[in-house]
């Protein structure tokens, strides 16, 4: 059974299968036909609802994510709120009230998710009350595509809200739906892990710690393994493939630890990228600007490092970035925990070192802590500048020492059938000054080294050039010589 509220109102939902979506749940079961169905793949935000859940100071924190590839399951013990429960009466929700006199609708069918992203950044600014910046207004919206009206008006209604009486829904007036949320929450997250539907449908286990996964894992090696499911559930949207046996992973404690050590941090596997945007705009500025480039406000709210890790694409945007820093990474299972690098996670494409018919899985991923003299870049090309695919990613770490180069990774996405470093094209720039001469017999190295991909989103030749174009810029920001102008405008568009 799925015990949680929307809009307000408790709801228990049985006989739910495993495989179904929140969206599913919405239009098919409860009747909330408001919450669109536009992508079937988390990129149009047209589904796009609010999730809350209890914090620490008391209240209940809501984040905004993509219905259409949200396991309806996932919902156990939260508040969910749609743009049928913003409304009060005949007075509009600021968000919605803006809109229309911003006119910032047209075919409507996109803006009950636009409305939805709005009225999470308009609670979050009524909570902690900060100055609306363009970053956070495009990180806000991000996710949500308009074919009609534009982004103008829409950008308009967003400034705008803030000005508008605080018309809060009515479900808001009730003393008691924080505290019964917490209720419902805890006791969702903390029941032993165990079936919550009946067999016949599928399983769906959610278990609360290691013991109780590495139990599921020895059961049942071949079942699914769920966190953000902002790539698994794809499988169901796109392919229309059964998912009737799902492990979910985002209640295991241990896995949704972010550790601190003197060397480093072991980022659990279950951990999201928002909890990850204040750590990588700390310590690695390149990596957190990655993430504005990586996916919308909805993905991160849902998707892990880990899953990035374990879906194992030759395009993924983080492993790249990992094989710079040489990240490590705890495998776990029945059998018991090993550590090996990233290097040696990838093996042939979508294949990696997994001991699957054993149960194992991702544990953690160990970042360590950057030298003072360390520097990261990363350059992301891909068809628009935000949540997308990419077509090339280049991740170069290294560092400087008497003008040379020392501890060299160039690490690339999209041109092999694994996230690769070019070890080469490394070993040519590895203890030498970054000269034009230096950079073109790396270039040269490259394009020996690796063979890339052909798809639809570039060629095998396109790649190639892409990637050395890439080494280029870096050479460019290296360079002492050149103008100090161009380099900042050069890298505001390698961004």
């Amino acid at each position: 059974m799925i015990d949680f509220y929307l809009n307000g109102r408790r709801q228990q939902c049985t006989d739910v299968s495993p495989d179904t979506s929140v969206l599913e749940l919405l239009r098919l079961r409860l009747g909330q036909t408001g919450t669109k169905e536009g992508c079937a793949s988390g990129d149009c935000g047209a589904c796009t609802v609010s999730i809350g859940e209890p914090d620490d100071q008391g209240g209940l924190r809501y984040h905004n994510a993509n219905a259409c590839i949200v396991p309806a399951h996932q919902i156990n013990g939260c508040h969910l709120v749609t743009v049928e429960g913003l409304s009060r009466g005949g007075a509009l929700h600021p968000a919605q009230a803006a809109m229309v006199d911003c006119h910032a609708s047209q075919c409507g069918f996109c803006t009950p998710g636009i409305v939805m992203s709005l009225f999470t950044l308009h609670h979050s600014q009524q909570r902690q009350p900060a100055p609306l910046t363009q970053q956070r207004l495009e990180a806000a919206l991000g996710g949500n595509l308009c074919r009609c009206t534009g982004y103008r008006p829409i950008r308009d209604a967003a400034l705008a809200m803030q000005n508008y009486p605080d018309t809060h829904p009515i479900w808001a007036d009730d003393p008691h739906l924080v505290s019964n949320v917490d209720a419902l929450y805890t006791d969702a997250t903390k029941k032993s892990a165990s079936p919550r539907i009946d067999e016949s449908l599928g399983r769906y286990d959610s278990p609360r710690d290691l013991v109780a996964l590495r139990a599921l894992r020895r059961q049942r090696p071949a079942s699914r393994l769920v966190a953000g499911a902002t790539d698994l559930w794809l499988e169901v949207t796109q392919q229309l493939k059964p998912l009737n046996d799902l492990i979910d992973l985002r209640q295991v404690a241990e896995l949704n630890v972010i550790d601190e050590t003197s060397e480093g941090w072991w980022i659990g596997a279950a951990v999201t990228y928002s909890r990850l945007e204040s750590l990588f705009a700390e310590y690695f500025p390149a990596f957190g600007h990655l993430m504005h480039r990586f996916a919308s406000s909805q993905i991160r709210n849902r998707a892990t490092l880990g899953g990035n890790v374990a879906n194992a694409s030759p395009i993924g945007d983080c492993p790249p970035v990992l094989l710079a820093l040489d990240a490590r990474l705890m495998l776990d299972g029945p059998s018991g925990s090993r550590e090996i690098p990233v290097a040696d996670f990838f093996l042939d494409y979508r294949k990696t070192a997994l001991k699957k018919d054993e149960g194992e899985f991702i544990r953690a991923i160990f970042l360590p802590r950057p030298e003072t003299d360390q520097h990261l870049k990363v350059w992301k090309l891909s068809k628009r500048r935000e949540d997308d695919i990419s077509v090339v990613l280049g991740a170069f770490a290294w560092r400087m020492d008497d003008g040379v180069m020392r501890d060299v990774h160039l690490a690339f996405g999209g041109m092999a059938a694994i996230p690769k470093r070019a070890s080469k094209a490394e070993a040519t720039l590895e203890g030498q000054a970054p000269t034009k001469a230096t950079f073109s017999a790396a270039k040269a190295a490259l394009q020996s080294e690796l063979q890339p991909l052909s798809d639809v989103r570039g060629s095998s030749e396109y790649r190639l050039v892409a990637a050395s174009n890439l080494l280029e810029r870096l050479r460019l920001f290296l360079d002492t010589d050149f103008n100090a102008n161009a380099e900042v405008c050069l890298d505001a568009y390698a961004h």
